[in-house]
């Protein structure tokens, strides 16, 4: 059953009832983006959350070593991704629900006002059919009256003995004319009501029910999209359920990577010192009359010994009675010592390639400058070349000292026996970059005035810092007397105006 059959006279409910529909798929569509606003809200006051207690600065890094503090970031970075998910869950409802809905029920709408203003449209024509026909049935009843009255003349004209033929033929010929005039009035009536019982059985029958069940037809759709929009409420989560699942699950992964022992063996190998606890204290006899100086060494260290272990450290001082750190960290335990000299032989061995990388790529772009001058000009290339391959020499020097002095303290670095000697077959590989000979260090003690004699003058180019063994410093612009040629080892023995010798590389002077 339809509404057209059953609600052929309730065009008042029908309208009232598609139009709350259309106002609970609007009430529906607000209450989702209210949700869809609460969890946007909740996501940014979570990443928020994780932002405060998350770990930041140099400071704090030692204590992520420590597996509780590395399950307490993991926890934040899942919560992080938690709050992203939820962000999601909140974007897949506004699109496919509230955007959809809304485009929905904008067309539902004006297929509603149209199928209601056919309605009104049907309404005022079966309305005006019906002025009609009381129209028609109006001049019919007036006409009619007329006739008779007409005819009732005529007949007392005849009877009365005083009317004259005239007279009673004027009043047939009168009453005749009412008459046909009646009679026309019927037909028209008749014609009308024909016409306005045809228009009403259409208009009750077809044309209405086809209305009525259209507007079923846009109530049903209405339905239909708000209970999918239901559907989806719960789909929509339902489908992000298994990403919080691997959050969640991620959380408690990390707490199950959290081992208490661990972290004490931790703790120990960061700061234990290596050193032995202070020995027995002992038995000072002040009886004998005799202090003996070997007695109080002991006494005195041990006391030492205690008021270090229980002294308070402070961030940003130091005590006055602690020798100040050296290159080779002499000054610290043992086991700290390694671990220092190792995580600098570390870091040495981290800046050494680098700049092997730096030479072997300006050894490239040398090459394809000498293939093709058009590029640029591969003299220009020398002062960099000269550099990275003077610091390089610098770092070797540094690695060898720094490895020397773990082997002191019983350490062993890794790839120590090899690393020095890779890297001396890298560079000499490359004839373009100039080697530091052991000669050029060598200085004779007991050289005559004459070799001190200037043979050129010549201008530096570039910045020097002679850092290494040897070397001179010199800035660019700066006018230095040359005593020595370069010897082919891509050196030259300089003197400066402050009487500053040493040498420079070749590259990096013009003689004039």
């Amino acid at each position: 059953m339809d509404w057209g059959t059953a609600l052929w006279d309730q065009h008042d409910v029908i309208e009232k009832h598609t139009q709350s529909g259309l106002e609970l798929a609007d009430r529906y569509v607000k209450f989702v983006k209210e949700r869809t606003e609460i969890e946007q809200n909740y996501a940014k006051q979570l990443r928020a959350l994780c932002k405060k207690y998350s770990r930041r600065g140099s400071r704090e890094d030692q204590d992520t070593r420590f597996t509780n503090q590395q399950a307490f970031q993991e926890v934040l970075n899942e919560l992080n991704d938690y709050a992203t998910h939820r962000e999601q869950l909140a974007d897949n409802m506004s699109v496919s629900i509230c955007v959809e809905l809304t485009k929905h029920l904008y067309d539902l709408r004006l297929e509603r006002k149209t199928l209601l203003t056919e309605v009104k449209k049907a309404q005022q024509n079966l309305e005006n059919s019906f002025k009609q026909l009381e129209l028609a049935k109006k001049r019919f009843e007036k006409e009619w009256k007329d006739a008779e009255k007409a005819n009732l003349q005529a007949e007392r004209a005849e009877q009365d003995t005083n009317s004259t033929k005239v007279d009673v033929d004027k009043a047939r010929q009168n009453a005749h004319q009412r008459t046909h005039l009646a009679d026309e009035c019927k037909n028209e009536y008749a014609a009308q009501l024909q016409k306005y019982n045809r228009e009403q059985n259409h208009f009750y029958h077809s044309e209405m029910p086809s209305i009525f069940n259209k507007l079923q037809e846009v109530d049903e759709k209405r339905i239909r999209k708000l209970a999918e929009g239901y559907r989806l409420f719960a789909d929509i989560e339902r489908k992000i359920l298994p990403f919080i699942s691997v959050c969640l699950d991620k959380i408690t992964i990390a707490s199950n990577n959290t081992k208490e022992k661990q972290d004490s063996l931790t703790l120990i190998e960061q700061h234990k010192s290596g050193l032995a606890p202070p020995v027995d204290v002992e038995f000072e006899d002040y009886s004998q009359g005799i202090r003996s100086a070997s007695l109080e060494a002991p006494q005195n260290n041990s006391r030492g010994r205690i008021k270090h272990l229980f002294k308070k450290n402070k961030t940003g001082t130091s005590d006055k009675n602690m020798p100040p750190p050296v290159e080779d960290f002499s000054h610290l335990p043992p086991d700290k010592r390694k671990k220092r000299l190792q995580e600098r032989i570390d870091e040495i061995k981290k800046e050494l390639q680098k700049e092997v990388d730096k030479s072997n790529g300006l050894g490239k772009m040398k090459g394809v400058y000498e293939k093709n001058s058009q590029l640029g000009d591969p003299a220009s290339l020398d002062p960099q070349i000269n550099q990275i391959a003077h610091n390089i020499s610098k770092l070797k020097g540094e690695l060898q000292r720094y490895e020397a002095w773990l082997s002191e303290v019983g350490g062993v670095s890794s790839n120590s026996n090899n690393h020095t000697s890779a890297y001396v077959t890298v560079l000499e590989s490359r004839p373009s970059l100039p080697q530091l000979s052991d000669d050029v260090y060598e200085f004779d003690e007991d050289f005559d005035d004459d070799d001190d004699v200037p043979i050129a003058q010549c201008l530096a180019l570039y910045d020097f810092d002679g850092a290494s063994e040897g070397a001179v410093s010199m800035e660019a612009g700066e006018k230095l007397s040359m005593i020595n040629k370069d010897q082919g080892d891509g050196w030259v023995h300089v003197r400066r105006i402050n009487g500053d010798e040493g040498y420079v590389p070749a590259s990096y002077i013009k003689i004039i």
